[in-house]
């Protein structure tokens, strides 16, 4: 190679490179795309040109040709991508081809830079295509940079003839399957927190896809083609190139700042290019979530671009036996065309502007989708959609059948998302759509997640989610009014579009006049308002407050009111729930839920609880324990006088004598305990007594967390003759195989801890003290004080960031301070935790002076991180 650095090619493209990334600010980023690869083309050619190895390799005998290949073929080349060449050879590939790649590649992997080569004959290249569609794809990519220009054609026509011409439909069949394959591998990009720009759906692999497609179908081969062939409109190329902009922009950032190609949008990413870009707080969003709404938009344009180019084409079409029987739309002015539904002309819609809502209740009703065209006319006529409209009593039931129908194949819902229709009909739904919260908790966009709640809710008719209880099957399809409990499921978030960090009571004013505006009476739009405040009800209070205290129970019965209300309220709890994600709803969070439902229920169907009901049962329950336990009739009766009131009357009649026969065990041990599993919620029930002292749960929370044993809920009780039971949910050890060692090596800590022999402090600080979700913006540390709640406990609520040690810093605290701890609640978010305590003081009353309130406060928060 030369060896002058003003003419040495590999020199010149490392300057080039340099100076164009440095200016890329200045470039679109469809067009940095194109100029990156030009100087890559220049580089080759350069080579082609100063080869010592070329021409030794007789080209008129063996003509050849370098050809660029994939993204770099396409001349998409972002700032760490792929650079992907074929030297292609007439006949047969000669010795000397390996020089030759010597020459062009080394030079680059000098740079760093990522280079893969093929070198083939055209009969070997044309083989593999048709055995290999990875091989097929890229070829389909590829464009001509240097050498004989007739082999480059040769290939393109022998690919066209002896590959695409021959089965062009079985080969779109297996790009669709990839393409699925590729979505359940990397997940709905539109939706998950930390998207794949590439192989996500509505990532870059869609676009490309839509591309092979379309040269494999029709020799397209451009973009631009899809707009001259008509499949996609002027407006829909121009907001697809717009997508593709976005996400090209976002992906040359990503490879710039982390230095090399890297697809996955990781938390920590995210805000640095908020950052970079400018962004700044608007409308209650913070820059990160600006620009995460956005890419999200980008993305989802770009993936129901291809679902809709896919299902013209007649390869995403559901299967017949989801239609149902009619298949006919007995709408006029609706047709069925090209397996989906389209409008008869545009002036039907205009003589009858219901057509815009009876198309998607004819979708619904006939599980099909619109076509592209209808869609068109949806956006385009969605100015008919004025109040009147709204009012209309044929399109208010044309909603709710909508609403009311289970989903099938093609989400109705989504559709009148996608076309603007949702946004027609309710306004306010506008300032929500691709709307992110940046908290690591909330798996999709707040348009997304409503339209997941209603979908949940409308699954329970069928009982065909996989994790729902049967107890929701049988609420649902009990209910009346089945059409305010999916109203209030759509509406349910609207609130968030204010961004003042209230949105339940927001979103409830807000309902007030949406239903109003579609023509429901005050009645019903109480019923939605009432829903909406309250959706964060049940979860919080199960969550965060004892459930088995009566006193709970019967304040939210007494809130809540009616039967029928809590059923809807509880059920869009769980859907709300199971629409936030995995995180947001377990199996332990599913029993907590469903167990405080069922007490509610109770009340509101029975009446509340008098005292001498209360009594009634604690007596039941002694005289149980009487005839149940295996013990001498004086130990019995000695060890039923020194359990506590408040233990007698929360705990079930067999589990006494369980824990009687624990405290037996006990002896002059340091404790003794029973472990249970939970095959429901998939939890561990830890029994423990032993006998009361200072900092006791503070050491059992240390221990478990050593273990990496995490505390869900904590019952403490203390019986007169000083001995603390004390009941635990806990998850079990990470490693279920080796469990019961890891429960003996618990054993062996706790034994120790109780003794003054395991100093838990030292221990745990040789634990990783901090492990937040890197990249999530940290919101400040809190501490609440409750005094309301309870008439017999101050609660204390703690949020803050998990990490190993946390229960056993607070709980500690506490212990310091002065107050005995009867009941952990412990509420993990993923990113963050709320861990409820409640506490009594030495004299065993509520902490109630202002002065003993911030004492406790900013105790608890100096020992937060």
């Amino acid at each position: 190679m030369l060896k002058n650095q003003e003419q040495d090619p590999a020199a010149l493209l490392k300057r080039k490179r340099e100076e164009l990334i440095a200016s890329a600010v200045q470039w679109e980023p469809s067009e940095f795309i194109r100029i990156h690869a030009e100087l890559f083309d220049s580089y080759f050619r350069q080579c082609f040109a100063a080869s010592q190895v070329g021409p030794g390799l007789a080209i008129n005998r063996n003509p050849y040709a370098v050809i660029a290949l994939g993204g770099y073929g396409r001349a998409e080349q972002c700032v760490f991508s792929d650079v992907d060449l074929l030297l292609l050879f007439e006949k047969s590939v000669p010795d000397e081809a390996e020089d030759l790649i010597r020459e062009y590649v080394y030079p680059l992997w000098d740079l760093g830079l990522e280079v893969g080569y093929a070198t083939r004959s055209l009969r070997e290249c044309v083989k593999m295509a048709k055995e290999d569609l990875e091989i097929l794809t890229s070829v389909l990519d590829a464009r001509f940079l240097c050498g004989i220009s007739s082999v480059y054609a040769d290939l393109t026509s022998r690919i066209r003839e002896k590959v695409l011409s021959r089965a062009p439909n079985k080969i779109i069949r297996s790009l669709v399957e990839r393409n699925r394959g590729r979505h359940e591998h990397y997940g709905d990009s539109t939706f998950l927190l930390e998207p794949n720009l590439k192989e996500g759906a509505g990532g870059l692999r869609d676009y490309h896809t839509m591309r092979w497609i379309g040269r494999i179908k029709y020799d397209l081969k451009e973009l631009r083609d899809l707009e001259y062939h008509g499949a996609l409109s002027s407006g829909e190329y121009e907001n697809l190139c717009n997508a593709l902009s976005f996400i090209w922009q976002i992906r040359n950032r990503l490879h710039y700042f982390t230095g090399r190609k890297c697809d996955q949008l990781y938390f920590n990413y995210q805000i640095r290019l908020a950052e970079e870009m400018e962004l700044t707080e608007k409308d209650g969003q913070l820059p990160v979530e600006r620009l995460m709404s956005d890419l999200h938009a980008k993305m989802e344009h770009v993936k129901q671009q291809l679902l809709l180019f896919l299902f013209e084409l007649g390869f995403e079409k559901p299967s017949r036996r989801s239609f149902g029987f009619r298949r006919h739309p007995e709408a006029p002015g609706i047709e069925i065309s090209r397996g989906g539904l389209s409008f008869q002309s545009s002036n039907h819609i205009v003589k009858s502007p219901v057509l815009l809502i009876q198309i998607f209740e004819t979708a619904a009703r006939l599980r099909m989708p619109l076509t592209r065209e209808a869609g068109r006319l949806v956006r385009e006529f969605g100015y008919l959609v004025d109040d009147d409209f709204r009012a209309d009593p044929e399109v208010r039931r044309a909603f709710e059948n909508i609403l009311q129908t289970p989903a099938g194949p093609a989400n109705v819902l989504e559709q009148m998302l996608e076309t603007g229709f949702l946004v027609c009909m309710i306004p306010e739904f506008e300032d929500i759509v691709d709307r992110i919260q940046f908290d690591a908790y909330h798996l999709y966009p707040v348009d997304r997640h409503s339209l997941r709640t209603v979908y949940y809710i409308k699954s329970f008719a069928e009982n065909r989610t996989e994790g729902v209880d049967h107890l929701c099957v049988r609420i649902y399809n009990g209910l009346k009014r089945k059409h305010l409990l999916l109203l209030a499921a759509l509406l349910h978030d609207i609130g968030k579009s204010r961004g003042d960090g209230k949105h339940s009571d927001t979103g409830a004013e807000m309902s007030k006049q949406i239903m109003a505006r579609l023509g429901y009476g005050r009645k019903e739009a109480d019923v939605v308002s009432f829903l909406i405040e309250n959706h964060l009800l049940l979860v919080k209070t199960a969550s965060r407050r004892d459930i088995h205290d009566e006193e709970t129970a019967i304040r939210i019965a007494r809130e809540i009111g009616h039967v029928n209300i809590l059923k809807m309220l509880y059920l869009l709890t769980v859907a709300d729930c199971m629409a936030t994600g995995p995180k947001a709803w377990n199996d332990w969070t599913a029993a907590l839920v469903r167990d405080f439902f069922l007490k509610i229920l109770g009340i509101l169907e029975k009446g509340e609880l008098a005292t001498t009901g209360a009594v009634r049962r604690v007596e039941k329950k002694k005289e149980y324990v009487r005839r149940a336990a295996d013990f001498q009739s004086t130990d019995i009766e000695a060890m039923i006088g020194v359990l506590s009131p408040r233990y007698l009357l929360y705990t079930e009649a067999g589990d006494i004598v369980s824990h009687l026969k624990l405290y037996q065990r006990l002896a002059e041990g340091e404790f003794a305990w029973d472990i249970t599993p939970d095959e429901a919620s998939k939890t561990r029930t830890v029994v423990i007594c032993a006998k009361d002292r200072p900092g006791l749960f503070a050491k059992i929370a240390g221990v478990f967390t050593l273990n990496n044993i995490d505390i869900l809920d904590a019952q403490i009780y203390t019986w007169k003759n000083d001995i603390a039971l004390d009941i635990f949910t806990v998850t079990p050890p990470p490693d279920q195989i080796f469990e019961d060692e890891r429960w003996q090596r618990a054993a062996r800590d706790m034994e120790a801890a109780l003794a003054g022999k395991l100093d838990l402090s030292r221990a745990l600080e040789d634990k990783q003290l901090r492990a937040k979700k890197a990249g999530v913006e940290a919101r400040p540390n809190r501490v609440e004080i409750d005094n309301e709640s309870s008439s017999f406990y101050t609660i204390v609520e703690v949020f803050t960031y998990d990490f190993p040690g946390l229960l056993y810093r607070i709980t500690d605290a506490l212990t310091r301070n002065g107050l005995d701890i009867w009941v952990a609640k412990i509420a993990t978010k993923v990113d963050q935790v709320v861990d409820v305590f409640y506490v009594r003081d030495e004299q065993g009353g509520k902490v109630d002076a202002p002065e003993r309130v911030e004492q406790i406060r900013s105790r608890v928060l100096s020992v937060l991180p």
